[in-house]
């Protein structure tokens, strides 16, 4: 898991992501809803109206509103430019638990402590309709994502399917009955129901938390407090259990379907985040925290990105690290993607794969060194432990047919990062975070005695970028001296000039007092502090050390 941004506060019971811009709110046990910028990790807003704890949260997909929900019984409009609430809905008579926008209509969906399901119109602020049927505390209840469809899970133990399709019709058909007229219980003259009880899921032994639809697929899935995940499958006719994903030790607060892969997250009280594969329905990975229970999860509809809330605040992460392994010569980028090295030319657009990869590492590659001298590559793979690392050294065929790429053997050695010094060496950082000089057959040439760093950046033939937690050291190799010292944090990728002379460091910087970080770009002239560096260290040539 890459955590990207964490905050420190009161338990955060609800979370929602802004479809377009890098915002999250989190609405908190203490009645505050925060609004985040979580690129830039910066605290935006913060709105406190609510008299105790708010669950329920949720952004417009269109408009600047974002609805909340929360133990006051009051659920709440608010325009996040205006930065205030415009009105406030009343009608649930205890706890509201989840409050959701619908994607399309001017519908907002409510989940009570009331035993009852309510769905309003924003723009004429009225109740539309009542579901009720739950004999317990209903947890949760969500729209679906394309179909006149509700989910519900209630702490009696049922998942519930709702058909809308006759609210639709009334309310948003030419001609439609004013809901005043017809009363809230959604029931006509004439028997006939706006919303009406489609499937009943019956399989949990304990109170259900949380149910969601998938965005796609004719699927459910629901975490209840008998520590169970279970997966339903739906059609028109009938409902039925999929399967059951066992693994947490506590009550399982919250899942969800990952929007774009075979996945489902959740979460618990027994102070963990699991990923399940949903075909196998197996856990894949594990995330733990010391001391919170986890509340809630949230999916951003269109990245790679997930929110966790917990006890003490709440966290934004990645399950896997989506930039690749790249380098760039000349004109032409090579990049790791699928168990292949490509090379994309910038002139043609041409993207071919020039080599199979050898499998047997379980994590990507996280790192790339090219040699255009000798047409090899270094790539380096990061474990979770990481004196597990490894890199491999390949030599690309200089022939290769695209369809079928050749998969020559490499060479594979433990370290934490390996980069190319000259046309026939390239150094290690090694386990010890001790500096190794390799020749092109993976031997040890000689050991160098190097400054305390964490990681080691490509800075021209003979030399090295030498990173510690203070800042980075411009390294000779040959002479095995420090050559010039900037303080910056954390650099994480660095990027040189053609001519060698400028060298751009790009850090994550966070203050001592706060979890709150920003990207930081930071430029180092090299030319007036290394006169010797001028000219020897070109980006593109590698020259051979004897």
């Amino acid at each position: 898991m890459l955590t990207k941004f964490e905050t420190k506060s009161a338990r955060v019971k609800g979370l929602s992501f802004h479809p377009k811009r890098p915002w999250i709110l989190a609405s908190l046990h203490n009645g505050v809803i925060q609004l985040w910028d979580y690129r830039m990790c910066t605290l935006i807003d913060k709105f406190d109206e609510h008299d105790g704890p708010v669950r329920g949260i949720d952004f417009h997909k269109q408009q600047p509103l974002f609805v909340s929900g929360g133990d006051d019984y009051k659920i709440k409009v608010w325009n996040y430019k205006l930065r205030r609430c415009l009105f406030t809905l009343l009608g649930h008579l205890d706890y509201i638990r989840t409050t959701f926008f619908h994607h399309e209509y001017p519908w907002i969906l409510s989940a009570s402590d009331d035993q009852t399901i309510r769905i309003w119109n924003w723009q004429s602020r009225t109740c539309v309709c009542v579901l009720t049927g739950h004999n317990h505390y209903v947890m949760c209840a969500q729209f679906h994502p394309s179909e006149d469809l509700v989910v519900s899970a209630s702490l009696d133990q049922t998942v519930r399917v709702w058909d809308i399709s006759g609210l639709r019709k009334k309310n948003l058909s030419p001609g439609a009955v004013d809901t005043e007229v017809r009363g809230i219980s959604g029931v006509d003259l004439f028997g006939a129901s706006d919303a009406v009880v489609k499937h009943v899921l019956e399989g949990h032994d304990r109170g259900v938390n949380w149910a969601a639809f998938h965005p796609s697929m004719p699927l459910i899935v629901s975490g209840a407090d008998d520590r169970q995940v279970k997966i339903w499958r739906m059609n028109e006719s009938k409902a039925w259990e999929l399967d059951t994903c066992r693994g947490h030790y506590n009550n399982v607060s919250c899942a969800v379907f990952h929007p774009r892969q075979e996945l489902i997250l959740s979460n618990s009280e027994d102070k963990s985040i699991r990923v399940w594969d949903m075909s196998k329905r197996t856990g894949v990975q594990t995330f733990r925290r010391d001391h919170d229970r986890f509340w809630v999860l949230g999916a951003h509809p269109n990245l790679n990105l997930f929110a966790a809330g917990h006890d003490s605040g709440m966290l934004v992460f990645k399950l896997e690290r989506e930039r690749p392994a790249y380098a760039v010569y000349g004109n032409m980028l090579y990049y790791v993607k699928d168990r292949f090295l490509r090379q994309l030319d910038f002139n043609s657009s041409k993207d071919t794969a020039v080599m199979q990869l050898r499998s047997g590492s379980k994590f990507p590659v996280f790192s790339m060194s090219y040699n255009p001298a000798e047409n090899a590559v270094l790539l380096c793979t990061r474990a979770t432990n990481l004196e597990n690392s490894t890199y491999d050294l390949y030599s690309i065929p200089r022939e290769s047919d695209s369809q079928n790429p050749d998969a020559p053997e490499g060479k594979r050695s433990s370290g934490l990062t390996a980069v190319w010094v000259a046309r026939n060496r390239f150094a290690v950082l090694d386990r010890m975070h001790s500096l190794l000089i390799k020749n092109l057959k993976n031997e040890i040439v000689k050991k160098v005695q190097v400054p305390s760093c964490e990681e080691i950046f490509y800075a021209g033939t003979g030399s090295l970028l030498l990173r510690d937690a203070e800042g980075v050291t411009l390294f000779d190799v040959q002479q095995k001296r420090s050559l010039a010292t900037v303080k910056i944090a954390k650099v994480k990728y660095v990027v040189w000039s053609s001519d060698a002379n400028h060298v751009a460091l790009l850090a994550k910087h966070g203050s001592e007092n706060s979890l709150i970080g920003y990207i930081a770009f930071y430029v180092l002239i090299l030319q007036s502090q290394i006169a010797t560096f001028k000219g020897c260290a070109s980006v593109c040539a590698l020259h051979q050390i004897e």
